[in-house]
């Protein structure tokens, strides 16, 4: 007899082979890249305040509030993957919606915080140390917008495909949907990491006087 099997396109084998996909390649380098960018601005920005003693600005508290929301945002995030695993429709549902309205609440923040510079008097033109705190600030910003269609994405397929449970079942068993969710989550992750790091860098500089 054959020792032929018919293919099985979940079979938790050819999940495995996944660990090279080349969207987690992807991912990888954008990661590195963005990490290298945020290593070079900062390290210019400690460089010239040696040499050029500009002057560093004190962060506005708005800014330290919004990591707050990008916390949550990562708590919801992990009770996003916790509800895929389960198979749990309504609650993998309600946590992508939570995680967008925190993501909105976060920019909604920023642009609070970058309003109360300006009423400080605090423009880009106004100095290098500002410059940088507007340029690093915007530039995470971007890569947070960047991550929103993914988001949408995700929220869209649950809302409109998972509706009868054969339904339900493909989407939960799709081990590409699982790579994509999972990599969204390293992604976001990332984001709320490198924003905390970039928060504190910028206070430690402002209270540390060379």
């Amino acid at each position: 007899m054959s020792d032929y099997k018919p293919y099985d396109p979940y079979q938790k084998s050819d999940y495995k082979n996944l660990r090279l996909h080349p969207l987690k390649i992807y991912l990888t380098l954008l990661l590195a890249g963005v990490t290298m960018l945020f290593l070079g601005m900062t390290g210019s920005y400690i460089y010239q305040r040696v040499v050029m003693d500009i002057e560093p600005i004190a962060l506005p508290i708005t800014f330290v509030l919004n990591t707050i929301f990008l916390l949550a945002s990562s708590f919801t995030f992990l009770q996003v993957k916790k509800a895929y695993l389960s198979d749990n429709t309504a609650a993998y549902k309600r946590y992508l919606f939570f995680t967008l309205v925190l993501t909105f609440l976060f920019i909604v923040g920023q642009s609070f915080a970058w309003a109360d510079m300006v009423n400080r008097s605090l423009l880009p033109s106004s100095g290098p140390g500002v410059g940088y705190i507007y340029a690093i600030a915007i530039l995470h910003l971007i890569h947070v917008l960047a991550g929103l269609p993914f988001f949408g994405v995700f929220l869209y397929n649950a809302v409109k495909r998972m509706k009868e449970p054969v339904s339900v079942l493909i989407y939960f068993s799709d081990p590409e949907k699982k790579l994509r969710l999972r990599l969204l989550e390293v992604y976001w992750h990332y984001l709320d990491i490198l924003w905390i790091i970039l928060v504190l860098f910028f206070t430690f500089n402002y209270l540390i006087q060379f």
